[in-house]
């Protein structure tokens, strides 16, 4: 077994080593740091707000631990409330912005003390319960990488080291702490993070926490839905989804979360569903680089868009119309996804819309293309469509009349459409076929 065990006494980086400055860290994070300490109790920023800092990146959030117990730091902020019953945690809320307080946690089996107040596991031994405090050095157990149980003192600027998980920063490998197959069944979702780390970093994943995942990857069908809808946005909304994507199927996590995409993946001869897929993932990537809003019903209508496909063949193929095949499957899809992730309504119904829209787009003649730029979703499901045309599902034609179409001003529409029309006429005409002449009367007359 190679497992890697805190230990108690840190390695000590001091200021003069290591690149961290305050002025790096949000004012809100040091407010909370300094208010803690200046109240006798011990406080360090952890986590990924440490290790992005270490990396040089900029952080997305800052968490802090202490050894104050959730209700003592509830008495010292007036803009705090606390959260959760699985793992209790003060979020100390300045306008926008969250700082989350978590208390030094202990590493205790179930009956370890008298009371029997060890973290609660479950028959897979995934934990349910815990909420036991201890110090920083059982804290250091607790946490799940080597690489995020680095502690910022804010009563000395040391960063401690408690895993060894400075050499894995510059290693670049994400490595558990303790023993894999344990700690995976304590949490599933580990799993999850381990992918999202690597994909994220640019890190490897180190042999030992490798090796159980594969086998493990069932244990994600026990965690709550709507836990991991949280948890597929933090893997494809945070500017590496398709390097996420890639590595989920790698470790075969990825089933799991999307069983009929999977089943698409792995069992359609064409290309069209994993070419869909990445273009629409590697869009996400772009636009987030490029500092643009992305929206999850866009990803979830693209993770989702084969297995609608599927559906929808066999309901037509039974006799129903376009239109009430389409919102059957539509609604046949997403109940059955929403058995493993979570989809909220308000995400769910512009998915819809997205897929309805589809077949309209074929629809260019008449006065059918003003009433479908007017429509609330149009945006989203015309971006949709140039995915389509990108790999070849649908006319690259088709694409481009409607992108010089919502790009001309009024004038030009009326042009366009026009055009259609005697297009349209034209080709009929064409394609009519002669009539037969009758035949002439007998009348003597040559």
């Amino acid at each position: 077994m190679d497992a890697t065990i805190p230990t108690r006494q840190p390695i000590v980086i001091p200021r003069a080593e290591h690149n961290i400055s305050r002025s790096q860290i949000s004012p809100n994070a040091l407010k909370v740091l300094y208010r803690l300490r200046s109240a006798g109790f011990r406080a360090c920023l952890v986590g990924g707000g440490v290790r992005d800092l270490l990396l040089g990146r900029e952080p997305k959030d800052f968490d802090v631990a202490t050894d104050a117990h959730p209700e003592e730091v509830h008495r010292l902020f007036r803009n705090c409330r606390l959260i959760g019953r699985r793992f209790r945690l003060a979020h100390v809320q300045f306008g926008q912005e969250i700082i989350e307080v978590a208390t030094f946690r202990a590493m205790q089996m179930v009956g370890d003390d008298e009371e029997g107040l060890g973290p609660v596991l479950d028959e897979n031994g995934r934990i349910i319960s815990d909420n036991v405090y201890g110090t920083i050095e059982d804290d250091a157990w607790r946490r799940d990488f080597t690489i995020n149980a680095l502690y910022y003192d804010i009563e000395s600027f040391a960063v401690l080291d408690y895993a060894n998980g400075m050499e894995d920063l510059r290693n670049g490998v994400i490595r558990l702490i303790g023993e894999p197959e344990q700690r995976y069944r304590e949490d599933p979702v580990r799993m999850l993070r381990a992918v999202r780390f690597a994909a994220k970093l640019g890190f490897r994943l180190h042999p030992s926490t490798e090796a159980p995942i594969a086998s493990l990857g069932h244990l994600l069908r026990d965690i709550p839905p709507a836990r991991l809808f949280d948890e597929v946005l933090k893997l494809f909304m945070g500017g590496q989804a398709e390097s996420t994507f890639e590595l989920l199927r790698h470790y075969r996590l990825f089933g799991h979360l999307f069983p009929a995409t999977e089943h698409c993946l792995a069992y359609q001869k064409d290309h069209y569903p994993r070419t869909l897929l990445v273009k629409a993932l590697r869009n996400t990537d772009d636009r987030i680089t490029d500092g643009k809003p992305v929206t999850p019903y866009f990803l979830y209508a693209a993770l989702l868009w084969e297995p609608l496909k599927l559906r929808l063949g066999q309901l037509l193929a039974a006799g129903m119309t376009e239109q009430e095949a389409t919102e059957l499957a539509a609604e046949q899809v997403i109940d059955e996804q929403v058995r493993h992730t979570a989809i909220p309504k308000r995400y769910s119904q512009p998915m819809k819309e997205i897929w309805a829209l589809q077949p309209r787009f074929t629809q260019t003649g008449g006065r059918r293309p003003l009433k479908l730029l007017g429509h609330p979703r149009f945006r989203a499901g015309y971006d949709f469509l140039l995915l389509r045309a990108a790999c070849g599902e649908v006319e690259p034609k088709l694409a481009e009349w409607w992108t010089r179409f919502q790009d001309a001003d009024e004038d030009g529409r009326e042009a366009m459409l026009r055009a259609d029309k005697e297009g349209g006429a034209k080709t009929r005409r064409r394609s009519r076929r002669p009539r037969k002449r009758r035949p002439v009367a007998a009348s003597g007359v040559e």
